[in-house]
């Protein structure tokens, strides 16, 4: 059995030009491995998180620069595919699911309709097999009535709705790889634990390994195995999501210390000293 890790990326670098035409790193050097595991990257706006994401799944924009000393997905060379590879592993053997539905989904389109052409895009097979298939992935993740689901526009459904009908889709090929960028983020905390049980049966039964990019600590720390981190570009941090509370690293125990405490006053709300050591 082989032991070679699901996704194996070393040194990612993501650059974009300004408007001087000078190249400003976005991500610098990030390296990290991925086994059938859940693997949180954390950070603050801008700190490179879903940059990282996009630069794996082949999404980075045409005038970005993308450069790495490996990028690998099994035995598959990300950087050596063509556009045409990575548009055939996109959404087959790796998927990535937005941080709002309402941006994701086709607005012209049921969300049926939807998920029945994701599927014969990437699999043969005939419009009734793959309605059946659907309605499947519907139930899957835990919507009731999916024939009525099925035949809804995005907007005729609520945020948690249209978010676990964009899960459904991703997941009907059965990827290898899910990318998850901020899933919950504009869900009320009720429906964020539904939708995070979801992901957390569906990795476990099909054995995926899962990118959850979040910036919300807690959130990672008790729904990951591992965390990464990130802060201006870089990782700055590994740790197991049950350490969360010994992080040794400034920025990340800065984190922490800003997050609210329950019978502690909140004003004046702690705020994070940068330090420009962190940069190096």
């Amino acid at each position: 059995m082989s032991s070679a890790p699901l996704l194996d990326v070393q040194d990612l670098q993501v650059s974009f030009a300004d408007r001087h035409g000078d190249w400003v790193d976005a991500v610098k050097s990030v390296s990290f491995t991925l086994g059938r595991e859940r693997l949180g990257i954390v950070g603050e706006s801008g700190s490179g998180k879903s940059q990282t994401g996009r630069a794996i799944m082949g999404l980075t924009p045409p005038e970005a620069r993308v450069r790495a000393s490996r990028m690998r997905l099994g035995e598959t060379d990300l950087l050596s595919c063509s556009p045409q590879q990575r548009r055939e592993l996109r959404g087959k053997r790796m998927t990535m699911v937005l941080q709002d539905p309402k941006f994701s989904l086709n607005p012209v389109m049921t969300i049926g309709e939807q998920i029945v052409e994701t599927l014969q895009a990437h699999r043969p097979m005939s419009r009734a097999q793959a309605i059946e298939e659907t309605l499947a992935a519907l139930v899957a993740v835990q919507i009731d009535n999916p024939q009525r689901v099925f035949g809804l526009y995005p907007h005729e459904v609520s945020g948690g709705m249209g978010q676990r009908a964009m899960i459904a889709m991703m997941l009907c090929p059965q990827p290898d790889l899910l990318i998850a960028d901020e899933p919950t983020s504009a869900l009320d905390v009720t429906v964020q634990l539904q939708v995070l049980s979801i992901l957390d049966k569906l990795v476990s039964q099909r054995g995926m390994g899962l990118i959850f990019v979040s910036h919300d600590l807690r959130l990672v720390s008790s729904f990951c195995d591992r965390i990464l981190v990130m802060y201006a570009g870089r990782v700055v941090e590994e740790l197991k999501a049950g350490g969360l509370s010994q992080a040794q690293h400034p920025y990340t125990r800065g984190l922490l210390h800003c997050l609210p405490k329950l019978g502690q006053p909140v004003r004046p709300l702690p705020t994070l000293s940068r330090q420009a050591e962190w940069l190096l």
